[in-house]
């Protein structure tokens, strides 16, 4: 069974900066297309990055320069770091993977189709 974990949210000032975690059981990272994607309470749901089987990485506009995905295929683990923290960035992050099976596909971002997903990590930024 596949299953997919968020950690390293919490409360921090503009300007700081969070590592975003998420290892997985059940499947290989490195076969997969990853993201992450945010939620603020009221608001739809919005795809921030993805990372491809071939490490290939795409970002929202919104995050550019900012966020940075990655892979720790030692330990089958998926990663946002984010640095230069704004309120604007205030959500709960959820990571997903393109995992294929008969799980319904509940967003798409950068060619991926995402229908696995962990319940998320809040992330406060205060100015």
């Amino acid at each position: 069974q596949v299953r997919l974990e968020e950690s390293g949210g919490g409360s921090v000032q503009a300007g700081g900066s969070l590592k975003l975690s998420c290892p997985a059981s059940g499947a290989t990272y490195s076969r997969f297309c990853m993201g992450w994607f945010r939620q603020i309470p009221g608001k739809e749901r919005e795809g921030v990055a993805r990372i491809e089987s071939n490490g290939s990485a795409e970002y929202a506009d919104s995050v550019k320069g900012r966020f940075t995905i990655s892979k720790d295929y030692a330990n089958n683990t998926l990663h946002l770091e984010i640095s230069n923290l704004k309120p604007e960035d205030t959500a709960v992050y959820y990571c997903a993977a393109e995992f294929g099976g008969p799980a319904k596909v509940q967003a798409s971002l950068f060619g991926c189709s995402f229908n696995y997903w962990g319940r998320g990590t809040q992330v406060t930024v205060s100015s």
